[in-house]
Order: structure tokens, then C-alpha cells, then sequence
């Protein structure tokens, strides 16, 4: 008889426990995308190293075509790789095209997808100034890159990079950008390393960023721009996607460059989930932690981050800017699917230049010739027909 009595309230807690454990992995996936990623360990072996060629184990990077950088020593040292020359029993050799600082050897390193690893001066030969552009949370560092000439330009570019990258993710843009004549702004951001922590430190997907960078734009503007470009990698797509949405300044923006871009968060992180070997309901279900009162607490975020507002798919009627979007279909982290859409639903306003091979914002490393004559082509006849 108690037998029969205990059975309920055995199975009451059964599910409780299993509820609270449910919860428990929601939260934590949750957290997981909302916390900058501090350390980075390395991802790579260097196994020999010759005058002209240097041989890597196997990854799934190390075997992508293109150009690619190599950090070794805890990142004080790097050298840059250029075109697969073999590929034999899990150990590829690639060309060796240039060390820039250390003395690469055999041991452990990590991949460099940015292909450059400096500051615009030290890497890429533009003269730059280090700035501090005061912002929401405090002072941005910040590069500027001014003109050739330092002539007065009407349009500024202002660069912002992706989730867990730093500003060396648009050394990339620069040159075809300096090209055109066009002084850039490249900004950390709240959260990066080198920039100030927004209380509780973790990142908003857009939803607070946006103002580091409409902070940025004003600079721009105080300093002679009549008129602003915006150019964003992954995460930084988003940024820049609410920054049109939502700042006054957007009126000053004559066109949009986003390459990988995130436009729809829910696409991206069921994908993560995934990956993560963790079911798309459980992992939705942290997501909506992150608007819902209590959920937030329980992650750490102090505002509600609603994930639907930066979901351009949906908005997609909302545009009113012109945009060169860049997407790679091998794209292992932003998956390209939201973006092709995004593209159909606004062919008026939307260049879509899809690829394949490159694996996430990495589109420039495979074919840096085509990034940048897409990139060329688009800004010249944007600013053409801009009044």
C-alpha cells in the first residue's frame, strides 16, 4: 500500500529532476552564446618548416584552398601559408609565403583565418592613427585608416568585425577600400579584449552593439564624412543590421557590405546545436531564456535579447538600403540558407554573391581577386548613384 502511494510522488520527482536537468543544459547553451570566448587555444600542428613550404597536419581548415595565416608561440610569432601542394597520410603541405615576426618551427600553433595578424601600418603598409572613440560602456580603441592623399573624402567606412574576432578581421578590406579612396574606421566593440566590458560582460548579438558603433559613425561624421559605408563580418552583419534599424544616423549610410553576415540568429544557433549534439527544441528553449524575465537571470544577460528582431528574413520588407551580401555555402558556422532567402525576398536592393569552398567569412582567402572586384564594383556604383 505505501508502495502504491510512493509511486506518484516518486515519478513527480523523477520529472522534476529531469525538468531542472533540462533547464540546466538550456541555460547553459544559452550562456554559451552570449559569453565572449577569452582563450584560444591552439588548433594546429606545425610539423616541418622549409625556405619556401611548410607541412600541417590535416583539419578541415588546413586543406581549404586560399590564403591563410599561422599564429605560433602563444601568438608571438606568425607566418602566412598560400596554395595546398600535397596532401598525404593526414599531413599537408602548403606554400610558405611570408613569416612576419618569430622564427617559425615544428610544434603547436593556431590557424589564422584572417590571413594578416597586426595593425594596418605593420601588415598592410597604410598608415594608421590609434584612436579612442568615446562610446555608451566607455572608450572604443579604434584604427584609422585615412587616404592616401589625406584629401577630404565625403564617405567613411566604418568596419566591424565578427563574434570572438578582433579588428585584425578587416585588415582583409582595407586595401581595395584605400584604393577607392575611402578614409575607414575599424572599432572593438564592448567585450572585446581591448575594449571596455558592458556589465555583465556578455555580448548582445547586435542588441546592445549596435550603439558602439553608432558611436563610431558619429565620429566619422564630426570629422568630415557627409556620408557613411558600413561593412561587417558575421556577428558584425548583425550590428550592423540593427544600427540601420535603429540609429538615427542610419540616414547617413549609403550601403552595406556584409560578408557571412548572421541575419537570422535562430538558423545559426540551431545549428550550433546541432553540432553540439544537442536537440533543437532544447536549444530554442534556451534561447527564449534570453527575453524571458527570469531565463535571463538565470543566463546572466541583464536586458532581454529578442532574438526575432534580428531575425531579416522575416524583415525583410523593412530594407531601404542597398546591400552586397557575400556567403559562402560551405559556411560551417552561419549557415548561407537566411541569407539566399533574405536575397530572393529583396533582389531591388540586395547583390548576392554566393561561393563555394570557403568555410565561414573566409570567402576572401579562397579568391581574394573576386571578393574584391565584387566589392570594388559595388561601392563605385553605389557612391555613383548616391546624391
Amino acid at each position: 500500500m505505501k508502495a502504491s502511494r510512493l509511486a506518484p510522488l516518486a515519478a513527480a520527482v523523477t520529472v522534476t529532476a529531469v525538468g531542472v536537468g533540462l533547464t540546466g543544459v538550456a541555460v547553459s547553451f544559452a550562456r554559451a552564446v552570449v559569453t565572449p570566448r577569452r582563450h584560444k587555444p591552439d588548433d594546429v600542428e606545425v610539423l616541418q618548416v622549409g625556405p619556401h613550404r611548410v607541412v600541417l597536419e590535416q583539419t578541415v581548415d588546413t586543406v581549404v584552398p586560399g590564403r591563410y595565416g599561422v599564429w605560433t608561440d602563444g601568438g608571438r610569432g606568425h607566418f602566412r601559408v598560400g596554395d595546398v601542394l600535397d596532401v598525404t597520410d593526414g599531413r599537408v603541405t602548403r606554400e610558405l609565403l611570408g613569416v612576419d615576426r618569430g622564427v617559425p618551427r615544428p610544434g603547436s600553433a593556431r590557424w589564422n583565418q584572417y590571413y594578416y595578424s597586426g595593425d594596418p601600418s605593420t601588415t598592410l603598409g597604410l598608415a594608421h592613427e590609434d584612436l579612442v572613440v568615446p562610446g555608451e560602456v566607455g572608450d572604443l580603441p579604434c584604427w584609422f585608416v585615412p587616404t592616401a592623399s589625406r584629401g577630404e573624402s565625403d564617405v567613411w567606412a566604418v568596419l566591424v568585425h565578427g563574434r570572438g574576432a578582433t579588428r585584425e578581421e578587416a585588415l582583409r578590406a582595407l586595401p581595395v577600400l584605400h584604393e577607392l579612396g575611402i578614409p575607414c574606421l575599424v572599432p572593438s566593440y564592448r567585450n572585446d579584449a581591448d575594449a571596455p566590458a558592458a556589465k555583465p560582460g556578455l555580448y548582445g548579438l547586435g542588441d546592445t552593439e549596435w550603439n558602439d558603433v553608432e558611436a563610431v559613425a558619429q565620429h566619422a561624421l564630426d570629422s568630415g564624412a557627409r556620408r557613411l559605408l558600413v561593412v561587417g563580418w558575421s556577428m558584425g552583419g548583425a550590428i550592423l543590421l540593427q544600427f540601420v534599424a535603429r540609429s538615427p544616423l542610419a540616414e547617413k549610410v549609403c550601403a552595406l557590405v556584409l560578408d557571412g553576415p548572421v541575419v537570422d540568429w535562430y538558423d545559426v544557433l540551431d545549428n550550433q546545436a546541432r553540432q553540439r549534439g544537442i536537440p533543437i527544441r532544447l536549444g530554442r528553449y534556451g534561447l527564449r531564456l534570453l527575453a524571458h524575465p527570469v531565463g535571463r537571470r538565470l543566463v546572466g544577460v541583464r536586458g532581454p535579447v529578442d532574438l526575432r528582431a534580428m531575425d531579416w528574413v522575416r524583415r525583410a520588407e523593412e530594407l531601404v538600403l542597398p546591400v552586397l551580401l557575400l556567403h559562402s555555402d560551405a559556411d560551417d558556422y552561419v549557415p548561407h540558407g537566411p541569407s539566399e532567402r533574405l536575397a530572393a525576398a529583396r533582389p531591388d536592393l540586395i547583390t548576392y554573391v554566393a561561393s563555394s569552398t570557403a568555410r565561414h567569412t573566409k570567402e576572401w582567402n579562397v579568391d581574394p581577386g573576386r571578393w574584391e572586384s565584387a566589392v570594388r564594383d559595388f561601392v563605385t556604383a553605389k557612391l555613383e548613384e548616391a546624391p
